[in-house]
């Protein structure tokens, strides 16, 4: 599952929009119940390169899942910009 964006940055991340990180995100949602789960979001992660995709994702949920329950809501994904920024290789670009 290829990331389509618009260009890459000079530090060779790729540069996507929140909405276009989104929808990126939600082609792992492999159970279509609107949630990332931890193994979604290491699917996520090694799909952009990242190592160490397990422990990686099992972080990720715990530092953005504002509600404790376990899964990246659609409410909760703009806060992982960061973490997508660090570990998954993309810009996000606010226009």
């Amino acid at each position: 599952m290829a990331l389509k964006t618009r260009s890459y940055s000079v530090d060779d991340k790729r540069e996507m929009t929140i909405d276009e990180f989104k929808r990126w995100l939600k082609k792992f949602d492999e159970d279509k119940d609107g949630r990332i789960s931890k193994d979604e979001l290491a699917d996520a992660i090694r799909v952009s390169g990242g190592w160490f995709a397990r422990r990686k994702s099992k972080h990720g949920i715990r530092s953005v899942d504002a509600n404790g329950n376990g899964f990246i809501d659609d409410n909760e994904i703009k806060n992982l910009v960061e973490f997508a920024e660090k570990h998954l290789n993309v810009r996000i670009l606010y226009l």
